[in-house]
């Protein structure tokens, strides 16, 4: 295990950043613009959204280029600056980060299929090491593999990425089967488990997929497949479209109320995905009592029998 993750460990459990691309959306992120473009034109836009998470108390935070691959890259002509585009990125996450969280930047899923003969091993590979080297230059303290599907991509992404010298975690997403356990490739967890632990991942997890309700049994399972760190960042809830935008229903506290149930099934760093936001991490630290004022959170009742919490005279 890296000495990165073996040090973090020690302050189990770890709270990661929450969603970046609604956040962006709040900003004027456009749907079908590039939000790694913003590194290059807007980049005080994502330093505020990286600094919101800080301020929230997040311990890991990541960086605006989960699209940043030179094959998403290309759809925005944008396959000329991947060098830029990530290096610029996680120079942007670190300034925000400071002394108080490390970086550990993200790398997503190409869009490109394996199985049907979209691309070659060799150019995938390629690619993701691409991107990793930027990430590196960067300065970024370690490297995230989020929202794969693919088994095959996501280890040659872990290939290119533990070529760094840095931790990496490999996050898949399960959203498909009867009990959502499953990729939309049919990888299950216990294969993926088993599979990236013994491709060298420094850390195992999920991300997306379904709200965070659906996390615990998956935890639980990766856990019995692995020995290694678990990272779960659920979503709030599913997205309902209501007045033409996605609008992601759970509350902060729903969330978090899943924290130590989470903690329980072997979770050792805990954020969220898309629909959550910095209040979602700073509720979450209260319901890990990693706040420092613990106390100054009391129980309140919710509409529909659901037990919250009152912070500063607003109930959650």
């Amino acid at each position: 295990m890296h000495d990165t993750i073996k040090n973090l460990l020690n302050e189990r459990p770890i709270i990661i950043d929450g969603a970046w691309g609604t956040e962006l959306q709040k900003q004027g992120l456009k749907p079908g613009e590039s939000p790694e473009a913003l590194n290059l034109e807007h980049p005080e836009i994502v330093e505020a959204v990286a600094a919101s998470y800080v301020s929230a108390g997040s311990r890991i935070i990541i960086t605006n280029t989960f699209g940043g691959t030179r094959f998403t890259l290309e759809r925005h002509g944008l396959a000329d600056q991947v060098t830029e585009v990530n290096q610029a990125g996680a120079q942007i996450s670190k300034r925000a980060a400071g002394d108080k969280a490390l970086v550990f930047a993200s790398v997503g899923p190409t869009g490109k299929m394996l199985m049907m003969g979209d691309v070659t091993e060799e150019e995938l590979l390629a690619a993701f090491s691409e991107q990793a080297q930027a990430l590196l230059a960067g300065g970024a303290d370690g490297l995230v593999i989020e929202t794969m599907s693919d088994l095959e991509e996501a280890k040659i992404a872990l290939k290119a990425c533990k070529s760094t010298g840095l931790p990496v975690v490999a996050s898949m997403v399960y959203d498909a089967g009867a009990d959502l356990d499953r990729t939309m490739m049919g990888v299950t967890v216990e294969q993926a488990a088993t599979e990236l632990t013994e491709a060298g991942a420094d850390v195992i997890g999920s991300n997306c997929g379904q709200g965070i309700e659906g996390f615990v049994k998956l935890c639980a399972t990766m856990k019995k497949h692995t020995d290694l760190p678990i990272w779960i960042k659920g979503n709030a809830g599913l997205p309902e479209m209501v007045d033409g935008k996605a609008l992601y229903k759970t509350t902060p506290a729903e969330f978090s109320s899943f924290a130590q149930p989470l903690l329980d099934a072997g979770a050792d760093l805990s954020g969220g995905c898309c629909g959550t936001s910095p209040e979602f991490i700073r509720t979450l630290r209260i319901f890990l009592k990693k706040d420092g004022d613990e106390h100054s959170a009391v129980n309140a009742r919710l509409p529909h029998g659901k037990v919250g919490f009152q912070l500063n005279n607003h109930v959650f």
